[in-house]
């Protein structure tokens, strides 16, 4: 090249990116018609790897570069226009590379299934993938004492996710519903897929010895993912797992009910103390046989508490109220609640104090409970003997079940431990209850559940026989009026024939042996006519006493604490 110069060293960063450049000119060079330097990147090689062997930092001397330009200098450069041409040429295949990768890519789409798609990325995920940049939610089925909500909304959203890449299944059908319940088994993968991220869930299922004992199975479901999209799955996809589940329970509603204990066997692990059953009880306000006013008044009553949540939140108080059905056996109590919770589409627990013998297992049984149900406890007045408040004695030394537990569990601190509850006390004997079980604020309304009236025997009429207006009707209207007859009792005179003369006359019958009964019962000693006209002097005071009841029971009523 003719130059002189002092010799100096350039330091290059990366040996490889030099040697690329080389490689690169090379391909350019030959591809627009030149003659290609065969000798230039072996002498730079060479010479550059000599120079790595003897110093950290591979360099190329002054002298060098110049042997470099000169071994350029004869070489026949290509010409512009063929460069850019041969760049033409390499740009356009890339682009039919990729045109072609992308329409393979559509292809698989239409003709491979998305759960199998989804299982070859998973698998391919797991090879190249780093183990360590996978995070894993275990969502347990209880938490403490109450029901993990994301657990129940989990189980429910999964069933809409079940594809034929699961091989085993749980299915079941409760008696009188029409669809199966499908969930995945233990050990099962689901794979899904939120905005772009795979998610893997998959159920665990472990047997575990509790207190008594007995053997209990404790569930999980675990919820995998890449760690980068931790914020998104929990600010974004749990909440749409909730949202998703609670819509597809709006849509298939089944009244549950609950009792103490496992149903399919064993105990509960983890908090769980209640077991559940559908409750297919067909009873309506529709079809109750009681008083109009009074079913009207329920009605108004239990719709206004549904839309008060704000309400109760304004005024301090727990969102719950508290309903006393009392009345003699067999004036539909137990039909009454069944029909609440069909009304509201409210779960039922039903609670038997007898099974309790500490106040801390009644605490743990109410935080154990949804919100939207009701809480029944029947027959209160003869469930157990209470410690009485200041009494300072046991009436019963196998139970530390104690009147004060009671009433924390209606209206004290424990009682706030949830939202939108009811709880429904029923008695035969009102007046056998402590009167500090009664006070509002813990039984809000008073119901009582009386004998037969006139319009609750046209309600059985049209339910058990299907007439609305027959010649018999006033008759035996007059009798119910005479003698004190429950809507059981007449039910069970219409169900003895299919049709309606032939039982009308067997009900007025059996409503004059029960007049005729209840004269000799009184000690009257009058003589009733086969028509059954002798009225008793003491039904007249009767019904001052039932007046003054009703009066008393409408006040109730009316208050909304």
């Amino acid at each position: 090249m003719g130059l002189t110069c002092q010799k100096q060293e350039f330091y290059i960063c990366d040996l490889y990116s030099f040697c690329a450049v080389c490689s690169i000119f090379d391909f350019v060079a030959v591809n627009a018609g030149g003659t290609a330097p065969k000798k230039l990147c072996p002498t730079v090689w060479f010479y550059v790897n000599k120079q790595a062997f003897n110093t950290k930092k591979p360099t190329i001397s002054f002298y060098s570069f110049i042997q470099i330009q000169s071994m350029f200098s004869q070489v026949r450069m290509p010409a512009t226009s063929s460069v850019f041409s041969a760049y033409t040429t390499f740009v356009a295949s890339a682009m039919l590379v990729k045109t072609m990768l992308h329409e393979v890519q559509t292809l698989a789409k239409q003709l491979v299934p998305q759960q199998l798609q989804d299982k070859i990325l998973s698998g391919i995920g797991r090879l190249l993938g780093d183990p360590s940049s996978q995070m894993t939610l275990v969502i347990d089925e209880y938490n403490g004492y109450t029901m993990n909500q994301i657990f129940e909304a989990s189980q429910i959203y999964l069933q809409t996710k079940i594809s034929p890449a699961v091989s085993r299944l749980r299915v079941s059908r409760s008696p009188r519903e029409k669809n199966l319940l499908v969930t995945i088994s233990n050990g099962e993968k689901v794979i899904d897929v939120f905005e772009g991220i795979q998610l893997k869930w998959e159920m665990v299922s472990s047997t575990e010895k509790v207190m008594g004992g007995d053997k209990g199975e404790r569930r999980s479901i675990e919820l995998s993912f890449l760690k980068k999209n931790m914020e998104k799955v929990l600010s974004s996809y749990l909440p749409y797992v909730v949202e998703r589940s609670e819509s597809i329970k709006e849509e298939n509603k089944v009244v549950k009910l609950y009792s103490l204990g496992n149903f399919q066997g064993g105990a509960m692990v983890g908090g769980g103390a209640w077991g559940s059953i559908n409750l297919d009880h067909p009873s309506t306000f529709e079809t109750l046989a009681m008083d109009l006013k009074l079913k009207e008044d329920l009605i108004k009553d239990l719709d206004r508490f549904v839309r008060r949540r704000k309400f109760y939140k304004r005024v301090g108080k727990a969102w719950k109220r508290g309903y006393l059905l009392y009345g003699p056996p067999g004036t539909g109590k137990t039909s009454l609640i069944a029909a609440m919770a069909n009304y509201l589409k409210f779960d039922v627990y039903d609670l038997e104090l007898t099974s309790l013998q500490r106040n801390s297992q009644l605490r743990k049984l109410l935080v154990s409970t949804k919100n939207r149900s009701i809480l029944v406890i029947e027959d209160i007045d003869c469930s157990t003997e209470l410690q009485d408040r200041q009494a300072g004695r046991y009436n019963q030394p196998t139970t530390q079940l104690t009147l004060s537990g009671l009433l924390n569990f209606i209206d004290g601190l424990w009682s706030s431990c949830g939202d939108e509850r009811i709880i429904v006390f029923t008695t035969n004997h009102k007046d056998r209850i402590d009167p500090a079980l009664l006070r509002p604020g813990r039984m809000d309304m008073h119901i009582h559940m009386s004998y037969c009236t006139p319009y609750g025997f046209k309600t059985l009429a049209s339910n058990y026989l299907g007439v609305s207006n027959h010649r018999l009707f006033t008759e035996i209207e007059r009798l119910i009026t005479e003698v004190e007859v429950t809507p059981a009792e007449i039910a069970e005179e219409l169900m003895k024939s299919e049709e309606a003369d032939v039982a009308l006359e067997g009900l007025i019958e059996f409503l004059k042996r029960a007049k005729i009964a209840e004269n000799k019962s009184n000690g009257e000693g009058k003589e009733v006519d086969e028509q059954g006209t002798e009225r008793r002097d003491v039904v007249e005071s009767e019904k001052v006493v039932e007046t003054k009841r009703q009066k008393e029971d409408s006040e109730w009523r009316t208050r909304d604490f």
